[in-house]
């Protein structure tokens, strides 16, 4: 057997790749829960105080909120790191991304175009058509 597979720390632990990982504690999984709290919380109270006049900047508020909780939980609940597992879970993040971009954008460009296309005609533009 190589020296490889019977790597053991001063206490004998086997070393199961945590090298560069988030170590879970209480106090993580706390502040994680405080901060989500209080993330929810500041759009549930701008909604429902109607803080903010226009609903159009109430909206892209609390899509700012969600984007903040959705690095919060990453980080604090499923322990997602630059360093953690030699770096492939944030490029795996990355690339998720990107593809939700290309397909919501997408999405909205060929629903834009169909919308544009696909309208029926008024009957007087059907009386002008050759």
């Amino acid at each position: 057997m190589s020296t490889e597979h019977n790597q053991h720390d001063a206490h004998g632990h086997d070393d199961h790749g945590h090298a560069g990982g988030f170590h879970v504690s209480l106090g993580g999984y706390l502040t994680g829960f405080v901060l989500s709290v209080i993330l929810t919380a500041i759009p549930f109270w701008l909604v429902m105080g109607k803080v903010i006049a226009a609903p159009s900047t109430t909206a892209l508020v609390i899509l700012a909120f969600a984007a903040v909780q959705i690095v919060v939980h990453m980080v604090y609940f499923l322990h997602m790191n630059a360093k953690s597992e030699g770096g492939w879970n944030m490029l795996a993040l990355i690339f998720t991304g990107i593809l939700v971009v290309i397909a919501l954008s997408g999405s909205l460009w060929v629903m834009n175009h169909l919308n544009h296309n696909m309208m029926p005609m008024s009957p007087a533009e059907m009386r002008e058509a050759p």
